[in-house]
């Protein structure tokens, strides 16, 4: 059972409160949650952009919004729109305005950690979502197993060259930014899921750079890598949809889209559809409803002043800038391939109306999308 404390008292008044126009402002819920004359409930929370991967403002924001709503806490949801400056503006802004607890998905561990650290100062409870911020010393942290979601992909890739008769391989890998410390996770998970074949003179890693989770940079770092191979390249590990996209965009224009499978994460409507068409072998779903709502679960516990018990707090990840464990709240990711794409649909996370358009209605039909 868990522990219950009195609600710990936050200001009333908001001071000097941040109107910022654009991709991101959204104050949800009632400002006096708590009822007759009782301390308003507030939580703040910073995404990190809308470009990286569309999850963020298609999913989580409205997940989240839905969250607190029902549980009559006022939410003040924003984007920092990849800006560091304007994550710190926004940060200084929730503080001042007396949140209860502050969630943050970070642009890189340097901005995250500042921001986490004046959130502390100010007695203000702290999530890291979705991303680690080392350094940070955030109270908690709510994600995937991040490691296994890198596993899946190196499986992954294994499964797709094995399917299609290739016993030996040269591999590239497209990695994400190295700012994140997911990347760093995620490329762990592949690097021991290939690990065998590597050493068994299978697989040939030939390439190894950054995508910077972006689909036009992962391209040209691919094609540069393809040049400097002669074309020699027969899998290729890219660490999310997005950058999957801009290196099927370079296979289509060198006539070999379909031949040389491709890995992805975040089950995106365009990773899906490339799974459909042949383009992109598979991805990971990480079922964002699941991570929102032990977040909002989470952030709802301790703005009552509860302790939250192991049914949320299931494990830890190590900062290993502070050499510490973080409480975390970790969720088990999916490998999803053709055959599967029905699954991420069943679950919600799509609907077959969203993936089934144009030339990927008679796909969709043949993968038992409905």
């Amino acid at each position: 059972m868990r522990n219950r404390f009195l609600s710990v008292a936050v200001a009333a008044a908001a001071v000097g409160a941040l109107a910022l126009a654009g991709c991101g402002s959204d104050d949800s819920g009632s400002g006096d949650a708590a009822g007759g004359g009782g301390a308003a409930k507030k939580v703040g929370v910073i995404l990190p952009d809308a470009a990286t991967s569309p999850r963020w403002e298609a999913n989580d924001r409205p997940l989240l919004k839905a969250a607190f709503d029902s549980a009559g806490i006022t939410a003040n949801i924003q984007n920092a729109d990849g800006d560091k400056a304007k994550f710190g503006t926004l940060c200084d802004s929730m503080i001042n305005e007396g949140v209860s607890v502050l969630l943050i998905v970070n642009l890189d561990s340097d901005s995250g950690s500042a921001c986490l650290k004046k959130a502390q100062g100010a007695g203000i409870k702290t999530i890291d979502y979705d991303r680690l911020t080392l350094g940070g010393e955030a109270s908690y942290y709510v994600s995937f197993d991040n490691v296994q979601v890198g596993k899946l992909m190196g499986e992954g890739l294994t499964k797709c060259l094995t399917d299609d008769g290739k016993t030996k391989a040269n591999i590239v890998q497209i990695n994400g930014d190295p700012t994140d410390n997911n990347a760093a996770l995620f490329k762990q998970g592949y690097v021991e899921a290939l690990k065998p074949k590597v050493d068994s003179g299978d697989y040939k890693i030939v390439g190894d750079q950054t995508g910077n989770w972006d689909a036009t940079k992962a391209g040209t770092a691919f094609e540069q890598l393809y040049t400097q191979n002669g074309g020699k390249v027969d899998g290729i590990i890219s660490a999310n949809d997005t950058m999957a996209q801009g290196i099927i965009a370079r296979l289509t224009a060198n006539k070999i889209n379909g031949k040389v499978p491709v890995t992805g994460q975040d089950a995106s409507k365009e990773g899906l559809q490339a799974i459909l068409s042949g383009n992109q072998c598979m991805t990971v779903y990480k079922a964002i409803k699941k991570e929102a709502d032990t977040a909002s679960k989470l952030a709802i516990a301790l703005i009552n002043g509860e302790t939250p018990g192991s049914d949320l707090v299931n494990g830890s990840v190590k900062d290993t800038v502070l050499n510490k464990d973080v409480p975390s709240a970790l969720a088990t990711p999916q490998a999803i391939y053709k055959d599967s794409v029905k699954d991420v649909i069943a679950d919600g996370f799509w609907k077959a109306s969203d993936i089934c358009t144009g030339q990927y209605a008679a796909l969709c039909t043949s993968a038992g999308v409905q």
